[in-house]
């Protein structure tokens, strides 16, 4: 009596295989629009959020309304013996002021000038104008607003380093959000390694951060001056970035990707 041979088990396997690979590429086009979609979702509520938070400072500010955790915040940075006296050894009243400097117009206007010729030179002109949009718009809103709320400096504590403007927003906060994210977006976006890019936006942000941190830190800033300040600088180069992307879509270019070429 013959045996017929019992069905292979690699059959099954591969039936399997084959039924997984056809899921996959029936979800990937899908998963691919969900993605491209999910982006710019993300980006404006960002913004939104950024510009909630903006508005909502500047509309207590304009009321003149008393924020007790401006006056904690800025005290608790202080020795309670002697207000002229920051927290720390005086190494690190350096570092903070070597750290405030980093967004001051001087170093933000030559690293904005310094990137702008280096895109120029590779004829990157969609990127140069996203760069000079980003900084120059921040800069302008930043003086517009100090301008139109008035807010005096702070007179709780001696100030650590000279001021010459208004206080809200702070522009140190601004402009390096404004300066440092437009940045590190960019030079993500060079990056074949997600780490690398992760790592480059990581720095672009604890470095705004500690700028915000060091004009508190300093006397030169109520704090909400500097949230105010991160929310909008923030909030106007994602807005810049969203427009790019936008732009890139429409054309078929890649505006803010430096590797693409012009």
């Amino acid at each position: 009596m013959a045996v017929h041979p019992s069905s292979s088990p690699a059959a099954p396997r591969s039936s399997w295989r084959s039924a997984l690979r056809g899921l996959w590429r029936n979800r990937w086009p899908q998963w691919q629009r969900r993605r491209a979609l999910a982006r710019p979702l993300a980006l404006a509520l960002l913004v939104c959020v950024g510009a909630w938070v903006f508005l909502e400072l500047a509309d207590a500010v304009r009321e003149g309304e008393e924020m007790a955790l401006d006056r904690v915040l800025l005290l608790a940075l202080r020795n309670p013996d002697d207000l002229s006296d920051p927290l720390g050894p005086r190494w690190f009243e350096r570092v903070m002021t070597d750290l405030t400097a980093l967004g001051g117009g001087t170093v933000l206007t030559v690293l904005t000038l310094a990137t702008l010729g280096y895109l120029l030179l590779l004829r990157k002109w969609g990127t140069a104008l996203m760069v000079a949009c980003s900084v120059g718009g921040g800069a302008l809103a930043s003086e517009l607003l100090k301008l139109l709320i008035e807010r005096p400096r702070p007179d709780l504590v001696p100030h650590g380093v000279q001021v010459l403007t208004l206080s809200f927003p702070s522009g140190h906060a601004t402009m390096s959000a404004s300066v440092y994210l437009t940045l590190g977006v960019l030079l993500a976006s060079l990056q074949g390694s997600r780490r690398a890019a992760v790592y480059l936006l990581l720095v672009a942000g604890l470095l705004t951060l500690a700028i915000g941190i060091s004009r508190v830190y300093l006397g030169v800033h109520w704090p909400s001056d500097v949230l105010a300040g991160w929310s909008l600088g923030a909030a106007w180069a994602l807005l810049c970035l969203m427009v790019s992307l936008w732009l890139r879509d429409r054309s078929g270019q890649a505006l803010p990707a430096l590797r693409e070429e012009a």
